[in-house]
Protein backbone atom coordinates (compact mmCIF):
# COMPACT_ATOMS: atom_id res chain seq x y z
CA UNK A 1 0.00 0.00 0.00
CA UNK A 2 1.41 2.73 -0.96
CA UNK A 3 1.60 6.03 0.66
CA UNK A 4 -0.86 8.18 -1.58
CA UNK A 5 -3.52 5.24 -1.22
CA UNK A 6 -2.76 5.40 2.70
CA UNK A 7 -3.23 9.32 2.60
CA UNK A 8 -6.19 9.02 0.32
CA UNK A 9 -7.90 6.05 2.77
CA UNK A 10 -7.36 8.70 5.76
CA UNK A 11 -9.23 11.66 3.37
CA UNK A 12 -12.06 9.42 2.50
CA UNK A 13 -12.40 7.78 6.29
CA UNK A 14 -12.39 11.39 7.77
CA UNK A 15 -14.03 13.25 5.41
CA UNK A 16 -17.36 10.42 5.49
CA UNK A 17 -16.73 10.82 9.61
CA UNK A 18 -16.96 14.80 9.61
CA UNK A 19 -20.60 14.48 7.27
CA UNK A 20 -21.64 12.58 10.19
CA UNK A 21 -20.97 14.61 13.08
CA UNK A 22 -21.17 18.14 14.15
CA UNK A 23 -18.98 21.11 13.38
CA UNK A 24 -15.56 21.02 15.08
CA UNK A 25 -13.28 23.89 16.22
CA UNK A 26 -9.56 24.70 16.09
CA UNK A 27 -7.91 28.02 17.67
CA UNK A 28 -11.49 29.74 16.93
CA UNK A 29 -11.72 28.81 13.60
CA UNK A 30 -14.66 26.68 12.30
CA UNK A 31 -14.77 24.99 9.40
CA UNK A 32 -16.83 21.63 8.56
CA UNK A 33 -17.04 18.87 6.32
CA UNK A 34 -14.28 17.63 4.06
CA UNK A 35 -13.24 20.81 2.70
CA UNK A 36 -11.89 21.25 5.84
CA UNK A 37 -9.55 17.98 5.34
CA UNK A 38 -8.90 19.26 1.91
CA UNK A 39 -7.14 22.40 3.42
CA UNK A 40 -4.71 20.35 5.46
CA UNK A 41 -4.45 17.40 2.77
CA UNK A 42 -0.36 18.21 1.39
CA UNK A 43 0.49 18.27 5.29
CA UNK A 44 -1.01 14.85 6.20
CA UNK A 45 0.64 13.51 2.98
CA UNK A 46 4.35 15.06 4.20
CA UNK A 47 3.29 13.65 7.81
CA UNK A 48 2.10 10.20 6.71
CA UNK A 49 5.32 9.84 4.68
CA UNK A 50 7.35 11.19 6.93
CA UNK A 51 6.10 8.44 9.59
CA UNK A 52 6.55 5.65 7.16
CA UNK A 53 10.29 6.83 6.11
CA UNK A 54 11.25 6.93 10.10
CA UNK A 55 9.76 3.53 10.20
CA UNK A 56 11.47 2.39 7.32
CA UNK A 57 14.60 3.75 9.35
CA UNK A 58 14.58 2.80 12.74
CA UNK A 59 13.71 -1.44 11.73
CA UNK A 60 16.19 -1.06 8.61
CA UNK A 61 18.33 -3.72 10.67
CA UNK A 62 15.60 -5.30 12.13
CA UNK A 63 13.88 -8.85 10.54
CA UNK A 64 10.72 -6.60 9.93
CA UNK A 65 11.86 -3.93 8.46
CA UNK A 66 8.72 -1.47 8.14
CA UNK A 67 7.33 -3.22 4.70
CA UNK A 68 4.63 -1.69 2.80
CA UNK A 69 1.72 -4.30 4.19
CA UNK A 70 2.24 -2.12 7.38
CA UNK A 71 0.75 0.73 5.89
CA UNK A 72 -2.54 -0.61 6.50
CA UNK A 73 -3.68 1.12 9.09
CA UNK A 74 -7.57 0.44 8.54
CA UNK A 75 -9.82 -1.12 10.64
CA UNK A 76 -11.21 -3.07 8.11
CA UNK A 77 -8.06 -4.40 6.48
CA UNK A 78 -7.85 -8.08 6.83
CA UNK A 79 -4.23 -8.26 7.02
CA UNK A 80 -3.77 -5.87 10.23
CA UNK A 81 -2.69 -7.50 13.18
CA UNK A 82 -2.35 -6.16 16.44
CA UNK A 83 1.56 -6.51 17.34
CA UNK A 84 3.77 -4.39 19.14
CA UNK A 85 5.30 -3.73 15.71
CA UNK A 86 1.62 -2.54 14.69
CA UNK A 87 1.27 -0.87 17.91
CA UNK A 88 4.53 1.53 16.60
CA UNK A 89 3.40 2.05 13.42
CA UNK A 90 0.41 3.77 14.55
CA UNK A 91 1.85 5.97 16.65
CA UNK A 92 4.52 6.87 14.27
CA UNK A 93 2.03 7.83 11.37
CA UNK A 94 -0.13 9.96 14.35
CA UNK A 95 2.91 11.65 15.36
CA UNK A 96 3.92 12.56 11.58
CA UNK A 97 1.08 13.44 10.73
CA UNK A 98 0.59 16.06 14.26
CA UNK A 99 4.33 16.90 13.20
CA UNK A 100 4.17 17.80 9.98
CA UNK A 101 0.87 19.94 10.36
CA UNK A 102 2.39 21.79 13.67
CA UNK A 103 5.55 22.66 11.75
CA UNK A 104 3.31 23.72 8.62
CA UNK A 105 1.68 26.20 11.02
CA UNK A 106 4.88 28.01 12.45
CA UNK A 107 6.15 28.39 9.62
CA UNK A 108 2.89 30.30 8.07
CA UNK A 109 2.14 27.87 5.78
CA UNK A 110 -1.14 27.13 7.01
CA UNK A 111 -3.44 30.38 7.42
CA UNK A 112 -5.92 29.14 10.02
CA UNK A 113 -3.30 29.01 12.73
CA UNK A 114 -0.50 30.85 14.34
CA UNK A 115 2.12 30.71 17.14
CA UNK A 116 1.51 29.27 20.56
CA UNK A 117 1.16 32.85 22.64
CA UNK A 118 -0.84 31.50 25.78
CA UNK A 119 1.97 31.82 27.82
CA UNK A 120 4.06 34.67 26.40
CA UNK A 121 4.76 37.15 29.41
CA UNK A 122 4.68 34.72 31.92
CA UNK A 123 7.72 33.88 33.63
CA UNK A 124 8.71 30.69 33.00
CA UNK A 125 11.66 30.20 35.73
CA UNK A 126 14.93 31.73 37.75
CA UNK A 127 16.27 34.75 34.36
CA UNK A 128 13.52 33.74 31.84
CA UNK A 129 10.27 34.33 30.17
CA UNK A 130 7.63 33.08 27.99
CA UNK A 131 8.38 34.61 24.79
CA UNK A 132 8.67 34.37 21.37
CA UNK A 133 7.28 31.93 18.93
CA UNK A 134 5.87 28.82 20.10
CA UNK A 135 5.06 25.64 17.65
CA UNK A 136 1.50 24.94 18.06
CA UNK A 137 1.27 21.40 19.14
CA UNK A 138 -2.32 21.82 19.98
CA UNK A 139 -3.19 22.73 16.84
CA UNK A 140 -1.18 20.11 15.36
CA UNK A 141 -2.29 17.19 17.66
CA UNK A 142 -6.05 18.09 17.21
CA UNK A 143 -5.64 17.82 13.67
CA UNK A 144 -4.08 15.01 13.37
CA UNK A 145 -6.90 13.40 15.80
CA UNK A 146 -9.42 14.38 13.11
CA UNK A 147 -7.17 12.19 10.07
CA UNK A 148 -5.99 9.57 12.09
CA UNK A 149 -8.23 8.65 14.84
CA UNK A 150 -11.39 8.21 12.25
CA UNK A 151 -9.81 5.10 10.87
CA UNK A 152 -10.86 3.24 14.23
CA UNK A 153 -14.79 3.37 14.10
CA UNK A 154 -15.13 0.02 16.06
CA UNK A 155 -15.42 -0.71 19.72
CA UNK A 156 -13.51 -3.73 20.24
CA UNK A 157 -10.22 -4.31 21.71
CA UNK A 158 -8.15 -3.90 19.53
CA UNK A 159 -9.48 -0.17 18.41
CA UNK A 160 -9.47 0.81 21.30
CA UNK A 161 -5.57 -0.16 21.27
CA UNK A 162 -5.12 1.57 18.01
CA UNK A 163 -6.68 4.91 19.20
CA UNK A 164 -3.85 4.55 22.62
CA UNK A 165 -0.84 3.88 20.66
CA UNK A 166 -2.12 7.13 18.16
CA UNK A 167 -2.17 8.72 21.18
CA UNK A 168 1.09 7.72 22.20
CA UNK A 169 2.56 8.92 19.10
CA UNK A 170 1.18 12.30 20.03
CA UNK A 171 2.38 12.82 23.30
CA UNK A 172 5.68 11.76 21.89
CA UNK A 173 5.71 14.52 19.81
CA UNK A 174 5.21 16.87 23.14
CA UNK A 175 7.75 14.81 24.74
CA UNK A 176 10.52 15.84 22.64
CA UNK A 177 9.93 19.43 22.18
CA UNK A 178 12.63 21.45 23.11
CA UNK A 179 13.07 24.77 24.90
CA UNK A 180 14.64 27.39 22.70
CA UNK A 181 16.07 30.89 24.29
CA UNK A 182 17.16 34.28 23.47
CA UNK A 183 19.08 36.33 25.55
CA UNK A 184 18.66 40.07 26.72
CA UNK A 185 20.54 42.35 28.46
CA UNK A 186 23.19 45.03 28.14
CA UNK A 187 26.10 44.22 25.43
CA UNK A 188 25.19 40.89 25.50
CA UNK A 189 24.89 40.17 29.67
CA UNK A 190 22.08 37.91 28.77
CA UNK A 191 20.07 39.54 32.54
CA UNK A 192 16.78 38.61 30.85
CA UNK A 193 15.71 35.68 28.75
CA UNK A 194 12.79 35.22 26.51
CA UNK A 195 11.96 31.25 25.47
CA UNK A 196 9.76 29.45 23.51
CA UNK A 197 9.25 25.79 23.00
CA UNK A 198 9.56 24.45 19.72
CA UNK A 199 9.81 20.89 17.64
CA UNK A 200 12.20 18.62 17.68
CA UNK A 201 13.77 16.68 14.76
CA UNK A 202 10.89 14.00 14.02
CA UNK A 203 14.27 11.33 14.07
CA UNK A 204 14.49 12.47 17.75
CA UNK A 205 10.89 11.42 18.19
CA UNK A 206 11.57 8.25 15.90
CA UNK A 207 14.59 7.26 18.74
CA UNK A 208 11.64 7.86 21.74
CA UNK A 209 8.71 5.87 19.82
CA UNK A 210 11.65 2.81 19.21
CA UNK A 211 12.61 2.63 22.87
CA UNK A 212 8.79 2.24 23.57
CA UNK A 213 8.71 0.10 20.80
CA UNK A 214 10.97 -1.81 22.84
CA UNK A 215 9.39 -1.37 26.20
CA UNK A 216 5.65 -2.12 24.79
CA UNK A 217 3.14 -4.09 26.89
CA UNK A 218 1.12 -6.86 26.00
CA UNK A 219 -2.72 -5.97 27.01
CA UNK A 220 -4.05 -8.37 29.70
CA UNK A 221 -7.39 -8.97 29.40
CA UNK A 222 -10.02 -10.79 31.36
CA UNK A 223 -11.00 -13.06 28.54
CA UNK A 224 -14.43 -14.65 30.67
CA UNK A 225 -15.87 -11.00 30.82
CA UNK A 226 -15.42 -10.00 27.62
CA UNK A 227 -18.48 -10.29 25.21
CA UNK A 228 -19.11 -9.79 21.20
CA UNK A 229 -20.67 -6.16 20.96
CA UNK A 230 -20.61 -3.13 22.68
CA UNK A 231 -21.44 -4.99 26.32
CA UNK A 232 -21.06 -3.32 29.79
CA UNK A 233 -19.23 -6.56 30.42
CA UNK A 234 -16.64 -5.85 27.49
CA UNK A 235 -16.64 -1.95 28.26
CA UNK A 236 -15.24 -2.95 32.01
CA UNK A 237 -12.77 -5.54 30.62
CA UNK A 238 -11.29 -2.47 28.43
CA UNK A 239 -11.35 -0.38 31.24
CA UNK A 240 -9.71 -2.07 33.71
CA UNK A 241 -7.03 -3.33 31.60
CA UNK A 242 -6.42 0.01 30.50
CA UNK A 243 -6.60 1.56 34.06
CA UNK A 244 -3.15 0.29 34.81
CA UNK A 245 -0.94 1.59 31.42
CA UNK A 246 0.44 5.21 31.04
CA UNK A 247 -0.77 7.27 28.23
CA UNK A 248 2.55 7.32 26.72
CA UNK A 249 3.39 3.87 26.82
CA UNK A 250 2.67 1.23 23.18
CA UNK A 251 0.36 -1.77 23.33
CA UNK A 252 -0.49 -4.88 21.92
CA UNK A 253 -2.26 -7.47 21.96
CA UNK A 254 -1.01 -10.50 20.35
CA UNK A 255 2.79 -11.79 19.90
CA UNK A 256 4.42 -11.08 16.92
CA UNK A 257 4.62 -13.98 14.04
CA UNK A 258 8.46 -15.26 13.17
CA UNK A 259 9.68 -12.18 10.88
CA UNK A 260 12.58 -14.72 9.78
CA UNK A 261 10.45 -17.04 7.64
CA UNK A 262 8.06 -15.88 4.47
CA UNK A 263 4.81 -15.46 4.83
CA UNK A 264 2.80 -13.77 2.28
CA UNK A 265 -0.78 -14.53 3.63
CA UNK A 266 0.73 -12.16 6.32
CA UNK A 267 2.67 -10.00 4.14
CA UNK A 268 6.10 -11.09 5.29
CA UNK A 269 8.89 -11.95 2.92
CA UNK A 270 11.36 -13.40 5.39
CA UNK A 271 14.69 -12.50 5.99
CA UNK A 272 16.21 -14.49 2.30
CA UNK A 273 17.81 -12.18 0.19
CA UNK A 274 18.36 -9.14 3.35
CA UNK A 275 21.37 -7.04 2.63
CA UNK A 276 23.37 -7.23 6.38
CA UNK A 277 25.93 -5.11 7.53
CA UNK A 278 29.64 -5.89 8.84
CA UNK A 279 33.58 -4.92 8.80
CA UNK A 280 33.12 -1.71 9.48
CA UNK A 281 34.09 0.86 12.64
CA UNK A 282 31.62 3.08 11.80
CA UNK A 283 28.99 0.94 12.24
CA UNK A 284 26.95 1.08 15.88
CA UNK A 285 26.91 -2.07 18.04
CA UNK A 286 22.79 -2.83 16.59
CA UNK A 287 24.38 -2.47 12.99
CA UNK A 288 27.15 -4.90 13.44
CA UNK A 289 25.30 -7.31 15.05
CA UNK A 290 22.66 -7.26 11.77
CA UNK A 291 23.95 -10.30 9.99
CA UNK A 292 23.50 -12.79 12.66
CA UNK A 293 20.80 -11.68 13.70
CA UNK A 294 19.44 -11.38 10.39
CA UNK A 295 21.36 -14.43 8.45
CA UNK A 296 22.27 -16.80 11.67
CA UNK A 297 19.86 -16.69 13.83
CA UNK A 298 17.26 -17.19 11.08
CA UNK A 299 18.99 -20.01 9.89
CA UNK A 300 20.78 -18.68 7.16
CA UNK A 301 24.54 -18.07 5.67
CA UNK A 302 26.26 -14.65 4.78
CA UNK A 303 27.24 -14.32 1.70
CA UNK A 304 29.53 -11.97 0.08
CA UNK A 305 28.72 -10.43 -3.32
CA UNK A 306 30.95 -7.86 -5.35
CA UNK A 307 28.08 -4.63 -6.71
CA UNK A 308 28.82 -2.18 -8.81
CA UNK A 309 27.29 1.25 -7.52
CA UNK A 310 26.88 4.47 -9.09
CA UNK A 311 26.95 8.37 -8.18
CA UNK A 312 27.71 11.31 -8.99
CA UNK A 313 31.53 13.06 -8.52
CA UNK A 314 33.70 15.78 -9.76
CA UNK A 315 30.88 18.07 -9.10
CA UNK A 316 31.25 21.47 -10.61
CA UNK A 317 29.36 25.39 -10.01
CA UNK A 318 28.76 26.32 -13.28
CA UNK A 319 28.06 30.46 -13.47
CA UNK A 320 24.81 31.29 -13.19
CA UNK A 321 23.73 28.74 -12.04
CA UNK A 322 23.50 24.99 -12.74
CA UNK A 323 26.14 22.52 -11.37
CA UNK A 324 27.26 19.71 -13.80
CA UNK A 325 28.77 15.98 -12.26
CA UNK A 326 30.88 13.34 -13.53
CA UNK A 327 28.88 9.98 -12.73
CA UNK A 328 31.53 7.91 -11.08
CA UNK A 329 31.12 3.92 -10.68
CA UNK A 330 33.21 1.94 -8.02
CA UNK A 331 33.07 -1.79 -7.04
CA UNK A 332 31.95 -2.31 -3.06
CA UNK A 333 31.33 -5.00 -0.65
CA UNK A 334 27.93 -6.38 0.20
CA UNK A 335 26.75 -8.75 2.17
CA UNK A 336 23.19 -10.64 2.02
CA UNK A 337 21.71 -13.55 4.11
CA UNK A 338 21.26 -16.35 1.80
CA UNK A 339 20.14 -20.11 1.79
CA UNK A 340 22.81 -22.39 3.52
CA UNK A 341 24.14 -25.03 1.65
CA UNK A 342 23.19 -28.77 2.28
CA UNK A 343 26.22 -30.64 1.63
CA UNK A 344 29.22 -29.41 -0.34
CA UNK A 345 30.52 -31.44 -3.74
CA UNK A 346 33.31 -33.25 -4.05
CA UNK A 347 35.63 -32.93 -6.86
CA UNK A 348 33.66 -36.01 -8.86
CA UNK A 349 30.71 -34.46 -8.84
CA UNK A 350 29.05 -36.28 -6.00
CA UNK A 351 27.62 -34.97 -3.00
CA UNK A 352 29.75 -35.26 0.55
CA UNK A 353 28.01 -35.11 3.86
CA UNK A 354 29.14 -33.00 6.41
CA UNK A 355 29.85 -34.71 9.40
CA UNK A 356 30.51 -33.29 13.36
CA UNK A 357 32.51 -35.46 15.61
CA UNK A 358 31.76 -36.08 18.75
CA UNK A 359 33.91 -36.52 21.25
Amino acid sequence: MSICKLLVSLLLSVCGHALSTSAWSVNNFLMTGPKAYLTYASSVQVGARKGIEECKHQFAWDRWNCPESALQLSTHSGARRGTREAAFVHAISAAGVMHALTKNCSMGELSQCGCDDSNVGKMGGRGWMWGGCSDNVDFGENISKQFVDALENGHDARAAVNLHNNEAGRLAVRATMKRACKCHGVSGSCNMQTCWMQLAEFRDVGNYLKVKHDQAQMLEMDKRRVRAGNSADNRGALADAFSSIARTELIYLEDSPDYCARNLSLGLHGTEGRECLQNSDSLSQWERRSCRRLCHECGLRVEQRRVETSSSCNCKFNWCCTVTCDTCTQVVTKYYCAKRNKGRRSKNGTRRRQHTRKN
